[in-house]
């Protein structure tokens, strides 16, 4: 499980970023809970929630085409679209004055990824006779 490794540590350490970038925001504006009305925060938890609801998944779906004998080069490819994926998002969200383009490329990219993979994964299982 080389390829899903190299990415789920990556990812791992994207996603510790966005944790303390969060924490760090929720100290100095002395934020425990929620948002608290501002608009920082509320990017802040957005972006740090939506890459917890979508990297488990796309790593969940790269661990399973590596184990069901995916090209190594189909795997990285699939690996770099999440990442690249995710960090468009980051970027796009986390501005105060928003950057659509990136978020749309961020949410393209990263289903592209979740496709290609699914589709994979569904190919083998018919090859296989299910």
């Amino acid at each position: 499980m080389n390829v899903t490794s190299i990415y789920a540590a990556l990812l791992a350490l994207l996603f510790v970023g966005l944790s303390t970038r969060t924490l760090l925001l929720r100290r100095s504006l002395k934020i425990a809970i929620g948002d608290g009305g501002d608009n920082r925060m509320l990017r802040a938890m957005r972006v740090h929630s939506n890459f917890a609801e979508y990297v488990p998944f796309g790593l969940l779906l790269l661990y399973l085409a590596e184990t069901q004998g995916a090209p190594s080069i189909a795997l990285h490819g699939v690996g770099l679209c999440l990442l690249i994926g995710r960090l468009s998002h980051v970027y796009g969200v986390s501005q105060e004055n928003e950057k659509f383009q990136y978020r749309v490329l961020g949410i393209s990219v990263t289903l592209t990824a979740f496709v290609a993979l699914a589709g994979f994964l569904l190919f083998v299982a018919i090859r296989n006779g299910i």
